[in-house]
């Protein structure tokens, strides 16, 4: 393999496939929406930063200062709203989202790599037997990993199967083979 970078040509003498990572295993899912997730919550927090530092010269220029307190404490909690609640909101809503998974085999782990707080990626390490699927359908959540909730979307998954044995659908099955001619011999008599 011959990549080029910045003019020089490097020669990788590695021998396993770029979706292989030595210490997560295969790659097993990568995420259509990391760079999409890392912008808008970047966006979000330079934004919120920069009102921060911009907030005592628009006290001083608009003259809010003399106004009385009331006012003073509506202008401040407004500001502080999309300050600091939007943030923390996005961080909510997007913290579950699986930028990529990797699966061992030999130990059946998973490996989750999301985005924490800081923007820096997280690494979640749990067994397929730790994968609970929710009753009830929710709007950021596909499974909990142990206690974590993670977002995916099956589609993306470039095997099914890998799919299905993350979720436990390749060991739960709702017929087995037996029952299946058991109903058939009832349904002859």
């Amino acid at each position: 393999q011959v990549t080029s970078f910045q003019g020089a040509a490097v020669r990788s003498l590695s021998t396993s496939s770029p979706h292989d990572h030595p210490e997560h295993g295969r790659l097993v899912y990568k995420g259509n929406l990391a760079k999409t997730v890392l912008g808008v919550k970047f966006f979000s927090y330079s934004t919120s930063v920069f009102n921060l530092f911009m907030m005592p010269y628009i006290m001083l220029q608009s003259g809010i200062g003399v106004e009385s307190v009331l006012v003073q404490a509506a202008f401040y909690g407004l500001i502080g709203l999309f300050t600091f609640v939007t943030p923390v909101t996005l961080h909510l809503l997007t913290k579950g989202y699986v930028i990529r998974l990797y699966y061992k085999d030999e130990v059946d782990t998973y490996t989750a790599i999301t985005y924490n707080a800081i923007l820096a990626e997280k690494v979640t390490v749990f067994h397929q037997k730790d994968v609970k699927i929710p009753d009830i359908t929710k709007m950021f959540t596909t499974f909990y990993a142990k206690t974590k909730s993670m977002l995916v979307n099956p589609t993306l998954f470039p095997n099914p199967q890998d799919y299905n044995h993350l979720m436990g659908y390749d060991k739960s099955s709702f017929f087995k083979f037996e029952d299946l001619e058991e109903v058939k011999e009832a349904d002859e008599r």
